[in-house]
């Protein structure tokens, strides 16, 4: 580490404090797991196996296999760590762009590839630092200047404006032939308010702080990330939640943080309150809904052909409304507890998710103040019109979720849906896995049906048919009345609209829910049509009342 440039996320006198992190018994597993990969398969894997034309599956794991050898170098000077790390490396460089997305025929947008491998090469030059040659290290910055950073800003630029977009297609030289049927004609705006525009910028912002100084340009690309991260904040409430539900919260706050302490640490431009991050944390924090760890074996399933989407692990359980399917991971909270001096965070980073990431090991500080989250806490209405009521944070705890507010990317059709989970089971369900393309099976579980929300006359609320993905709907659901005392919980919230919206007959769906700590909650429907009675039944179970006309 004798560059005389700033590293992007740690210094030397940073070591002591993340080795020491690495035996900490809230980090050794994932640590254990790290060491513990299999560097032989990973080998042949970068020789034999990889597509340079493969960008979806093969470059991710490059850059993951990038991502730890250069890390596990960094903390124990691993000579085999080191020449993996290289490996890797050689192979990203190999490819001749870098994303499966293309801007008027040519220019290559970086959605996901793009943008984290442009990260993970940046920070690789971090974590390898004397070990790599100045050939080396130059190589790999001509790459991220010529493959990585125009295509993040042709997205970056083309989400700020989007009326200048020629047209955003796949990529013909990439292998995705499974999601060509989605188009991508509209993505420049829907793309605007979801996590796919906070990587590219915070990855366009991190690459600006790299180059500052060296290329005359990068001052305009930090411009356009700060103007688009500053844009991107108002996606979170006031209070930090995040509509696109936990999983993509994690993913997307990440990577805000990230351009924030690089920015910092790099340029002394301070943009860590560009969110309420001690609320987002809070956030994060009553959407966890641990259950008791039952020893049966946890079976993944497949995302897409040769990715398999891990199942959440009971333990690190969470309120999943939408396409969430992840624990909430303890990175961003450690870098909150650090950079706000925020107690709970602390609290979350040390006892609350899982650890998935390297940043944790970055970031935590075991010397940080740590505070149990207060009984005001238990209760919770997000600024979004979601409510989570609990009666604690363990496996045993009661945990009540309503599903109201308004549409987000990775939403389902589950206006007025409960999750409910006490003596450490979930009692009513929302599904994990659901498919992010409409021709699979899977499809189905985003639908109204395969939810706790009422079917009227066998029919749900209305949803879109995935032409473009797993954008939002136009569903609204608004919360009626909220009231909270010692033990207890009521709510009602109205999803008459996103009902109408397929059934011009429907007057009223109003759902009422008490919640009478610690297991005891009381459903009240009531749904009225105008003109002919309707069947009215929950999901997919039978039918419970009949609405009459009126």
């Amino acid at each position: 580490m004798s560059t005389t440039r700033r590293p992007l996320f740690f210094d030397a006198t940073d070591l002591p404090r993340i080795r020491a992190n690495t035996t900490d018994p809230r980090f050794a597993e994932f640590w254990r797991q790290e060491l513990a990969a299999d560097m032989a398969a990973d080998t042949k894997f970068l020789t034999a196996e990889l597509r340079l034309t493969n960008h979806v599956i093969h470059l991710l794991r490059a850059q993951r296999i990038l991502e730890r050898t250069s890390f596990i170098y960094l903390v124990n000077g691993d000579p085999a760590q080191l020449a993996l790390a290289k490996l890797a490396m050689r192979r990203m460089l190999d490819y001749p762009e870098w994303d499966a997305f293309i801007e008027g025929g040519r220019q290559v947008l970086g959605m996901q590839r793009a943008t984290e491998g442009t990260v993970a090469l940046l920070q690789a030059i971090d974590c390898l630092g004397d070990a790599l040659t100045a050939a080396e290290v130059a190589e790999v910055e001509q790459a991220v200047l010529t493959k990585g950073v125009p295509a993040c800003h042709a997205a970056v630029y083309g989400m700020k404006y989007p009326d200048r977009v020629r047209g955003w297609e796949w990529n013909p030289r990439s292998e995705v032939d499974a999601h060509r049927h989605i188009s991508l004609k509209r993505w420049p705006l829907i793309l605007n308010s979801t996590n796919l525009k906070v990587v590219p910028t915070s990855c366009l912002g991190i690459a600006a702080c790299y180059f500052r100084g060296r290329v005359a340009a990068a001052d305009s690309w930090l411009e356009l990330a700060r103007s688009s991260a500053h844009s991107f904040a108002t996606m979170y409430g006031s209070d930090g939640c995040y509509d696109e539900g936990i999983s993509y919260w994690g993913y997307t706050t990440l990577y805000l943080a990230l351009f924030a302490e690089a920015l910092w640490r790099t340029q002394g431009i301070d943009d860590r309150k560009l969110i309420n991050y001690p609320g987002t944390i809070r956030y994060a924090l009553c959407n966890t809904m641990p259950r008791v760890n039952t020893h049966r074996k946890v079976v993944d399933h497949v995302h897409v052909p040769g990715y398999m989407m891990p199942t959440v692990k009971p333990e690190f359980d969470i309120v999943n409304h939408g396409d969430s399917n992840g624990a909430v991971e303890v990175s961003v909270a450690a870098w909150v507890a650090r950079t706000h001096g925020d107690p709970v965070a602390q609290f979350v980073a040390r006892e609350i998710g899982e650890v998935k990431q390297l940043y944790g090991l970055i970031w935590y500080d075991p010397k940080a103040p740590s505070a149990a989250p207060g009984a005001e806490l238990l209760d919770h209405r997000q600024a979004n019109d979601i409510v989570i009521s609990r009666t604690g944070w363990t496996a045993q705890d009661s945990v009540l979720a309503l599903r109201s507010g308004g549409p987000g990317n990775h939403e389902h059709a589950d206006r007025n849906s409960v999750i409910f989970k006490a003596c450490g089971e979930r009692l009513l369900h929302d599904p994990f896995g659901a498919a992010y393309m409409v021709h699979q099976p899977r499809w189905l579980l985003r639908q109204t049906e395969a939810h706790t929300a009422v079917l009227i006359n066998g029919q749900g609320h209305q949803y879109h048919k995935g032409e473009e993905g797993t954008n939002a709907s136009w569903s609204f659901a608004h919360l009626l009345d909220y009231a909270t005392g010692p033990g207890w919980m009521r709510v009602t919230s109205d999803a008459t609209e996103a009902y109408q919206l397929v059934n011009d007959q429907v007057v009223r769906v109003h759902r009422t829910l008490v919640f009478l700590k610690p297991d005891i909650v009381i459903f009240l429907d009531r749904v009225a049509v105008k003109d002919t009675p309707a069947t009215v039944h929950c999901g997919s179970r039978p039918s419970t009342t009949t609405s009459r006309p009126g």
